[in-house]
């Protein structure tokens, strides 16, 4: 574990000392709280579900993030409580937004997580939506290690478990939705033939 913690500083530090300039230090908060409670995406679901075509779609990333939150920051944080990166040193660099609680842990990452679910939702409901999600939730994931909040194995844990839960959702998602849309238009079949007679 100490191993890899050391490579996740070494990344953060390289960030700081090759990437990080004046321009990303105003826009990097800024995309940064897109995502403090999921607000772009939960936008994104409820756009989606004034549009017949892809309204199932919008019911699957607000769900499916409803899910990430639960499993990832009230299960898999409690249960790992590892500290974030601006939590373990003593001189830190600048810090550009205010320093999460230390008992906000740092696996998984959690703004990662939910933007990773939504950008996998949006690409199965359509791939010219990705265009948007998929760059977005990169930089969404990308402000963490920039803003010192957390380590790169963060952002690799929140984007598998994101991957995973937005396939499931939309895969089991589809099934549910298909199953109950058949037996609402069964019931109303069986109604109409019942009215005739």
């Amino acid at each position: 574990m100490g191993f890899i913690q050391n490579i996740d500083f070494s990344i953060l530090f390289w960030i700081q000392d090759n990437i990080r300039c004046a321009f990303l230090d105003v826009v990097m908060p800024f995309i940064t709280r897109l995502c403090d409670d999921g607000e772009i995406w939960i936008l994104f679901g409820i756009v989606l579900l004034f549009f017949k075509k892809y309204r199932r779609f919008g019911v699957f990333v607000l769900v499916a993030m409803l899910l990430g939150s639960i499993i990832g920051n009230e299960i898999l944080k409690p249960i790992i409580a590892r500290p974030r990166p601006c939590h373990l040193l003593s001189m830190l660099p600048e810090m550009l937004i205010d320093i999460p609680k230390i008992t906000s842990y740092s696996f998984p990452s959690g703004h990662t997580t939910s933007s990773v679910i939504a950008a996998t939702v949006l690409m199965r409901a359509n791939k010219k939506f990705g265009f948007v999600a998929v760059p977005l939730a990169f930089l969404i994931a990308f402000s963490r290690m920039y803003l010192f909040v957390h380590f790169p194995t963060d952002i690799i844990g929140g984007t598998v478990l994101g991957v995973l839960i937005g396939f499931f959702s939309v895969t089991f998602g589809n099934k549910i939705w298909d199953f109950v849309a058949r037996k609402i238009k069964e019931r109303k079949e069986q109604k109409t033939g019942n009215d005739e007679n």
